[in-house]
C-alpha cells in the first residue's frame, strides 16, 4: 500500500471510527464515513468490501492499546514492604486506561451487537481483557509463589482484583454516560462517558486495593 493509500485507509478507519461510536452500528452508513474520511463512497469500499468487515477491523484493531496494560501488569515487583503501595500505582493506571470515555463507548458498542456478531465480540474480549487478566494471573501467581499473596486460584484473583476496581465507575459510565439531547442510539449511549476524575480513581484505587488484601494477602 503506497502512502497516499495508506494515508486514505487510516483516514477511513478514522472516520468510521467516529461515526460508529457516534451513531451505533445500524445507524451508520458508508456515505457517513466517506464523509467524514473527505473521500469517495467508492474509496471506502475499495479499501473496505463492506460496512461489517470495516466494523470489524476498527474494534480489533483497538486490541493493541492493551499491550501496554499487558507489560504494565507483568512488572509488578515482587517486594513485601511495597506490595500495598505497588498494587496501588497497578490500580491506578489500571482504572484511568479501562475508564478512558473512548474505551467505555466502544464497549457499548460492542454490547449492543453482540448477538449479531458474537464472533467480533468474543475475539475482543480474548485478545484484550482476558489477556490482561490471564498476565495478572500470572503475576497474582507468582506472588503467591513468594509467599506475598495467597491465591490458591490465581485466574479468579485476578477477576477479583479487576472487579473490585471497576464495578463502579464502569457500571455508572455504562448505565448513565453523560447527557446530552436527542435519543439514544443503538449503543444505549445517551453521550460521551465521563472519564473518573483523579481524585475518585485514588479513592477507588485506594479502597480496591484494601479489600484485595484483605482477602488474598
Amino acid at each position: 500500500m503506497d502512502s497516499r493509500s495508506a494515508r486514505k485507509h487510516q483516514a477511513i478507519l478514522d472516520a468510521a471510527t467516529t461515526v460508529f461510536l457516534d451513531k451505533g452500528y445500524s445507524g451508520t452508513s458508508m456515505d457517513d464515513i466517506a464523509r467524514l474520511a473527505a473521500v469517495s463512497k467508492q474509496t471506502v469500499y475499495k479499501h473496505f468490501a463492506d460496512k461489517e468487515k470495516l466494523f470489524a477491523e476498527i474494534v480489533l484493531a483497538t486490541t493493541h492499546r492493551v499491550d501496554a496494560m499487558v507489560d504494565l501488569v507483568a512488572d509488578i515487583p515482587v517486594e513485601a514492604d511495597a506490595l500495598d503501595e505497588n498494587l496501588t500505582r497497578l490500580a491506578r493506571q489500571f482504572l484511568t486506561a479501562l475508564t478512558q470515555p473512548q474505551v467505555i463507548q466502544l464497549r457499548r458498542l460492542i454490547i449492543a451487537n453482540a448477538d449479531t456478531f458474537p464472533e467480533l465480540g468474543a475475539a475482543w474480549y480474548e485478545q484484550g481483557f482476558e489477556r490482561v487478566l490471564a498476565t495478572l494471573a500470572a503475576t497474582f501467581r507468582n506472588l503467591s509463589d513468594e509467599g506475598l499473596l495467597k491465591a490458591d486460584d490465581a485466574m479468579l484473583a485476578a477477576h477479583h482484583f479487576a472487579g473490585l476496581l471497576l464495578w463502579i465507575p464502569v457500571n455508572r459510565a455504562m448505565f448513565q454516560g453523560a447527557a446530552r439531547s436527542g435519543e439514544a442510539d443503538e449503543a444505549g449511549d445517551t453521550g460521551e462517558a465521563s472519564e473518573a476524575t483523579e481524585a475518585e480513581v485514588d479513592r477507588l484505587a485506594a479502597a480496591g486495593v484494601r479489600a484485595f488484601l484483605a482477602a488474598y494477602a
